[in-house]
């Protein structure tokens, strides 16, 4: 489910909304910007588009600030200039910590905790990627060094990153426009032929991480009568199919890359350019486990149907950087469905132990709305066959 940043704009989303629509269009010809709105607001986990926008005005102007003391100490320590303005939470607490834009006389830096951040690779590593990345022509904030030379630094008691800001358009959705899969095609493409080594596959994408398996965190979720208890019930035989593709075939070999290419990790710059954000889980993985993993991140709509024009744009990309496609086939999808099984693990759990009321609400709508948008394996060979025109088993 999409989260709304801490102060939400309707231009913003009207701004998706029409990103939306173009890609819709590849799919539904005579789809109209109500529709994109509806689907739109379906994303973000409510019913229609006008409960999104009272949804907007009732969280608008709720980002926190952050003592002057704090974001002078964190501007000194990275040399970011005289602070000139508020420091503000950009968004609800995620994975890693919380994000926050600060603006100094030398303009706007978009600064983050990384309290809770689990590193595949050391901050050095992911950095050197994105250096690489930069250098080979992809668009990306450029992460900035403190005064020390460090990465990470430990500031009023929190562990910080610092990013230069870089204007650009809020998160970009699925599906998206031909034209944006094929740059995104070209992005992984670019990524993949840098080679840079890694000594193993992201956890994340190569192992199950949660030890309950789907039929007792159901029996969990039903005893504390979560309200969502029967929906993974029912998932419950879809997610146990996900969880043996690929496992009885062998492991390519990973090269270091983003890892999470998905639209949320894109941006659209002011000139109409990719801007490739959210590198701090850069890890190993094979070519072909995020070429699929991308393909359906972009090219699938929630609820299962699949943007043909849009995957097949994707592998183009692709193709036209590196010359060639890693193999494809339904195995390739294993980093896909083993990332899945762990954010769906995760999120239910995070649901079962919501501290409080708000928290509470916004899990339960969150894993409501994820385990009605599950994909299947029928849906993964779809999309094989929709991108190269036939699955490889």
């Amino acid at each position: 489910m999409k989260t709304l940043p801490d102060n939400p704009s309707l231009d913003h989303l009207r701004q998706q909304a029409k990103n939306l629509l173009a890609g819709l269009r590849d799919i539904e010809p005579a789809a109209t910007l109500t529709t994109a709105q509806a689907r739109l607001a379906e994303q973000y986990g409510f019913p229609t588009w006008a409960a999104l926008k009272t949804e907007v005005a009732r969280v608008r102007g709720r980002a926190e600030i952050a003592e002057v003391s704090l974001a002078r100490a964190i501007a000194a320590k990275y040399g970011l200039g005289d602070v000139v303005g508020e420091m503000r939470t950009v968004a609800r607490a995620d994975d890693m910590g919380r994000r926050w834009s600060l603006v100094t006389d030398r303009g706007r830096w978009a600064v983050r905790t990384m309290d809770t951040w689990w590193p595949i690779v050391d901050a050095e590593t992911d950095v050197a990627l994105q250096q690489a990345a930069a250098a080979a022509g992809v668009l990306l904030p450029a992460p900035v060094r403190s005064r020390a030379g460090r990465i990470v630094e430990t500031i009023g008691g929190h562990r910080w990153r610092v990013y230069e800001g870089l204007h650009s358009g809020p998160p970009l959705l699925a599906p998206a426009r031909s034209s944006l899969t094929r740059a995104v095609g070209g992005v992984l493409a670019t990524i993949h032929g840098l080679g840079l080594p890694v000594d193993r596959i992201s956890p994340w994408h190569g192992t199950r991480l949660a030890t309950a398996s789907w039929p007792e965190l159901a029996a969990v979720a039903a005893a504390r009568q979560a309200s969502w208890a029967g929906a993974l019930d029912a998932t419950v035989a879809t997610l146990t199919d996900l969880d043996g593709i690929g496992s009885d075939t062998g492991t390519p070999d990973p090269v270091l890359c983003h890892n999470t290419l998905g639209p949320a990790s894109t941006r659209l710059a002011t000139n109409g350019r990719l801007v490739v954000v959210g590198w701090e889980h850069a890890g190993g993985q094979p070519p072909s486990w995020e070429l699929a993993n991308a393909l359906l991140d972009w090219a699938v709509v929630p609820g299962g149907e699949v943007n043909v024009a849009g995957a097949r744009a994707l592998l183009d990309g692709y193709r036209a950087t590196a010359d060639a496609l890693p193999p494809l086939d339904l195995a390739a999808f294993r980093g896909a469905v083993t990332s899945l099984a762990n954010y769906v693990s995760g999120q239910v759990i995070a649901a079962l132990d919501a501290p409080d009321d708000e928290e509470r609400r916004y899990a339960d709508r969150s894993v409501a709305h994820l385990l009605s948008h599950l994909p299947t394996r029928a849906v993964l060979e779809k999309l094989l066959d929709a991108a190269i025109g036939a699955v490889r088993r």
